[in-house]
């Protein structure tokens, strides 16, 4: 049976199980926008720009373990999604994006809304397709969601041009695909894990230092079992929290930048690190030099091979799936216990009395305020409120630390953040996609006065679909990070990052029809936070808080210093 273009496009996105598809119409795309009208399997959600359909489709993927797909219409459709599109490169999360183009006898002669999609997007996606005959297009979709879900996953855009969706062929999907230039490692080499697990025995000041990756494999029950069996501790990354469970005292914070002094100083003096699905990055080590200062011996474990001593010379690199390379390893160990061959207790105890004495500094200590409200505060009540079992979605700055030092994160996939590329504005649309994806899950959306106003047009999009979100505005009048170094490093010259000319979000949130709610005394945290959860349990709610606009995020390391160069306070500046 001959279908168009357009026809096969609905039908491949069946055939991959999609329920879900974010997007915004153009007239590049309208054959496919005629399709999508004409069946019920996959539902559209219509977003108020084309960047919250990327970020929407992004934070679907994050929190369920599917490929987050979005439909964009050529030209400025696809400028407008490439900040998505390149927030979900840094952070590894598959997706396929499906973007119109003009018809192929056009292409090249300037013609109305084009661009050169592959050119643009080369730099920020995995792989990417201009489909030019629509006997091609079933396969090329196929491809598209096998190389996003596989290896290190990534975005993967396919570009279809407006003749391809109108023109017919024999619709055939094919059950699998292989690509000769395509054969991402999955297991892990069994020397490499042998020279590991020694490392690991002998070890007596060990780390397990665990990233993103553990989360994008799935492999947190993994990771849990392999540190409750050696009892070693761990940190996790800005990517990787949940990977391992918060609330245990294994878990020393999270290492970098504005983590813990406790996993800086752990990182810093260890003999043996192991490098789970995290790539030493800028924010996490600091300054290479000074992080190779002190001798230890690296095990990484990681996906990608060019990860690996790619900042960081690494002494044992294991290139496999991060889940089965664990699952290998933990047998190992298991096997040697049971042989009667452990790590020293001894060197382990002296070790971990090491470790609670960098603890006893308590470097997230704040100071109260009954006056002024404490940002710090605001999430420690929403970590009460919602029993630490929300999905958490943060945009970028000052809020999204304070809410990845003081949420404790039980479990994988429940914080939504932008990591690597640092997006303001995704906080929201995250938001949309986590509440499409679990509809009767509790979500928080901690954002700030300056990321907020960057897809605030998504109210409307919220309002259409009724998406209860909660947003957490820590409203403090400044961009908070830029005043922050600023202040540190740029003799408190405060240029261009104060916020004047503030809506009045309550009102703002009630135009769209919500409800909005102005918080500006700290004894009202709580109850806000319990309306919002409760009386309004089914309505979207903007807490408008009014924060203290001096607090500044603690402990830091500043760009080019090392991990033991720490600021723990103002009085260390």
């Amino acid at each position: 049976m001959e279908l168009t273009g357009a026809e096969i496009v609905v039908r491949c996105l069946q055939e991959e199980g999609v329920e879900h598809l974010f997007g915004y119409p153009g007239g590049a795309v309208l054959y496919i926008y005629d399709e999508i009208y004409k069946q019920d399997k996959v539902q559209h959600i219509l977003v108020r720009h084309e960047q919250a359909a990327v970020h929407a489709a992004d934070a679907y993927s994050r929190s369920t373990e599917k490929v987050g797909v979005c439909l964009v219409t050529s030209g400025p459709g696809v400028t407008n999604a490439v900040t998505g599109i390149a927030t979900a490169y840094m952070d590894s999360i598959p997706m396929v994006i499906l973007s119109g183009q003009v018809p192929t006898h056009a292409i090249g002669e300037d013609a109305f809304q084009e661009c050169d999609t592959v050119g643009i997007t080369r730099p920020c996606v995995k792989h990417n397709f201009l489909v030019k005959d629509v006997r091609e297009l079933a396969t090329t979709i196929k491809k598209a969601f096998h190389i996003a879900a596989s290896g290190r996953p990534g975005p993967v855009l396919v570009d279809i041009p407006k003749d391809v969706t109108r023109n017919k062929c024999r619709f055939d999907y094919p059950k699998s695909v292989t690509m000769r230039s395509y054969n991402p490692v999955t297991r892990g080499h069994q020397g490499q894990l042998k020279k590991a697990l020694g490392l690991l025995l002998g070890a007596e000041r060990p780390m397990i230092y665990t990233g993103g990756g553990v989360i994008l494999a799935n492999a947190a029950p993994e990771l849990n079992k392999l540190v409750d069996l050696l009892g070693y501790p761990v940190t996790n990354t800005l990517m990787g929290l949940g990977g391992y469970r918060a609330s245990d005292s294994k878990y020393v914070g999270m290492p970098g930048m504005h983590g813990t002094y406790e996993a800086n100083m752990a990182m810093q003096h260890c003999d043996v690190l192991i490098a789970i699905g995290a790539r030493f990055d800028d924010r996490v080590i600091g300054n290479p030099k000074h992080f190779a200062q002190n001798p230890r011996k690296i095990v990484h474990i990681d996906i990608d091979p060019s990860s690996i001593s790619k900042r960081v010379k690494v002494d044992v690199p294991i290139v496999g799936d991060v889940r089965e390379t664990l699952v290998e390893l933990t047998g190992m160990l298991e096997d040697s216990f049971a042989a009667g061959k452990k790590p020293s207790a001894t060197a382990l105890a002296g070790w971990w009395a090491q470790i609670n004495e960098w603890r006893k500094r308590d470097c997230l200590k704040y100071k109260g305020s009954n006056e002024v409200i404490k940002p710090q505060f605001v999430v420690e009540k929403l970590w009460e409120v919602t029993k630490g079992d929300a999905f958490i979605t943060s945009d970028v700055g000052q809020h999204q630390m304070f809410a990845a030092q003081f949420y404790r994160f039980d479990k994988p996939r429940r914080w939504i953040n932008s990591g690597g590329l640092g997006t303001m504005g995704v906080g929201l649309p995250y938001a949309m996609g986590v509440k499409m994806a679990h509809p009767d899950a509790q979500v928080a959306c901690v954002t700030g006065e300056g990321s907020i106003q960057m897809c605030i047009q998504e109210l409307s999009t919220c309002k259409q679909y009724n998406l209860p979100v909660k947003i957490v505005n820590l409203n403090n009048r400044y961009l908070g990070m830029v005043r922050q170094w600023q202040q540190i490093e740029y003799g408190s010259r405060y240029s261009q990052s104060y916020m004047d000319a503030l809506p009045d979000f309550v009102a703002l949130a009630e135009s769209y029809g919500h409800v909005g709610i102005r918080v500006d005394k700290p004894s009202d945290v709580e109850p806000a936070l319990r309306d919002a959860f409760g009386k309004y349990k089914d309505r979207l709610v903007f807490l408008d808080i009014i924060t203290d606009p001096t607090e500044n995020v603690w402990p830091m390391v500043q760009g080019g210093k090392g991990l033991t160069e720490m600021l723990l306070g103002s009085e260390d500046l």
